[in-house]
């Protein structure tokens, strides 16, 4: 049986730690209308996200994970 490939879109937005355990992502619409939002909300923008625990298999599948 061949290897399963990464999905090359899901590998550019998502990334996980060592482990695995942890799947993160970064914020939408941090990129554009910056004029018009607020220092605090582009701020929180900046920080990233983790994954819900229903996206998790989904993701780390298309990740090429176990």
């Amino acid at each position: 049986m061949p290897k399963m490939k990464t999905k090359s879109g899901v590998k550019k937005r998502f990334r996980s730690n060592a482990s695995g355990s942890v799947i993160k992502r970064s914020s939408q619409n941090a990129a554009k209308h910056l004029t018009r939002k607020t220092a605090k909300r582009k701020m929180q923008l900046k920080q990233g996200n983790v994954v819900s625990k229903a996206d998790k298999p989904a993701i780390s599948r298309a990740l090429g994970e176990a």
